[in-house]
């Protein structure tokens, strides 16, 4: 009977360890799969940002144009005004969003 008792004792102790065991891999698998999912977004901005490069390296270079006809020269700085505008003003909304951030911890 003594017997009986001890081998009961270990096998519930067993199955209880490989509960244990059993959850702590679920738990660090999930955390797992949660950081490929991180890493995977990180790759496709990563791409992204290489195709972004790659197309700007493909454009030809700035030359200097001093000699050629004023119109050309202003209707690329007028390009180039509104582009800084665009840069500018998203720089604002993420300033703006950061700012909203703070306020929350702020609070």
């Amino acid at each position: 009977m003594l017997w009986f008792a001890v081998w009961t004792l270990l096998v519930l102790a067993t199955l209880a360890g490989a509960f244990l065991l059993g959850r702590d891999l679920w738990r660090k698998g999930k955390a797992l799969l949660a950081e490929v999912e991180r890493a995977m977004a990180v790759v496709e901005a990563l791409a992204e940002r290489a195709d972004q490069l790659s197309a700007a390296a493909e454009r030809p270079p700035i030359t200097h144009d001093l000699l050629t006809d004023r119109s050309v020269v202003r209707a690329r700085l007028d390009r180039l005004h509104e582009a800084r505008d665009v840069r500018r003003a998203l720089r604002r909304l993420r300033h703006e969003r950061t700012i909203r951030s703070w306020d929350v911890y702020a609070r």
